[in-house]
């Protein structure tokens, strides 16, 4: 993907604002890493599939170059295990939710962040349609004026980014952008956010493809990744050991699931209940209190 962005360039125009505060020896960072990842995420599957296709190249002043990204290298070292563990990549500790991670690297990391260019790229989201993505709730009623100033920003960066005196290359991605970003800030409605499409990575949707239960086994496969530990980081000793056997058990469920039939799946419910309380409680409940 980075080879698509050019490293220099003198095209566009990207703003600069003071993303740093000292307070008491410590560095607070004006920027939001929520929306600056989310921006991320479009950009990569809504936007970079066309500019590869093309072989355009965004120079670094343009306002969505992967450098204008100050968590792009945090991100980056952010090593996903499992679905329930994540490992920083600089000092390699693990914790069991993203939300976590990004807390220890707000705390022990950000002296490493380059705020040195003094972009957000939280800062585009309103043109990129942030809140869209992340699925937050539509306002009942539209705001004329917030669509407008959105428009504007999207139409700026189209401008800048993708200058149609560049070339047809140039042109053609200019296009694209108004279309795939620009035209749904409206209050009309007859436009929708994105709708050139995307790239679907390739295991997206294994889940819906491969994964056909019925409504115990769907429960089943839930309560296998959503029984997490309360605390965020690994670190006692007891607690691991006991979170290292409902790991295999995990494991073990989930890939008999694929190959049971319903009376096997109710078997394997009632293990489940019977395990979850042995797990929290220290307590063995018999399987025929569970029917």
């Amino acid at each position: 993907m980075d080879s698509f962005f050019l490293s220099q360039g003198d095209e566009g125009s990207a703003t600069s604002r003071n993303l740093v505060e000292e307070i008491e020896d410590a560095v607070e960072v004006h920027c939001s890493r929520e929306r600056s990842r989310a921006a991320s995420k479009i950009i990569e599957e809504y936007l970079v599939p066309f500019i590869e296709k093309h072989q355009y190249q965004i120079p670094k002043s343009c306002r969505l170059h992967p450098d204008n990204d100050l968590f792009r290298d945090q991100e980056q070292h952010k090593i996903r295990i499992d679905v329930d563990e994540w490992k920083c990549g600089y000092c390699r500790k693990s914790f069991y939710e993203e939300r976590y991670i990004d807390k220890h690297f707000e705390q022990r990391h950000n002296n490493l962040l380059n705020v040195s260019h003094g972009k957000c790229l939280a800062d585009v989201c309103g043109a990129l349609h942030c809140d869209h993505h992340i699925g937050l709730p539509q306002k009942t009623k539209c705001n004329p004026a917030a669509s407008a100033r959105n428009k504007h920003l999207c139409e700026s960066i189209a401008d800048s980014c993708f200058p149609v005196s560049k070339g047809p290359t140039s042109s053609r991605v200019h296009e694209f952008f108004l279309r795939q970003f620009c035209d749904a800030h409206t209050c009309t409605g007859k436009s929708k956010p994105f709708s050139r499409g995307r790239k679907v990575k390739k295991n997206e949707h294994t889940l819906h493809r491969h994964l056909r239960f019925d409504n115990v086994a769907s429960s089943v496969f839930l309560y296998l990744h959503l029984l997490v530990p309360k605390r965020g980081e690994i670190g006692n000793t007891k607690s691991e050991t006991r979170i290292a056997e409902w790991k295999k058990e995990k494991t073990l469920l989930a890939g008999t699931l694929l190959h049971c039939n319903k009376d096997r799946t109710k078997q394997l419910f009632v293990f489940l209940l019977q395990f979850c309380f042995s797990f929290f409680f220290d307590k063995i409940i018999p399987a025929s209190n569970l029917y």
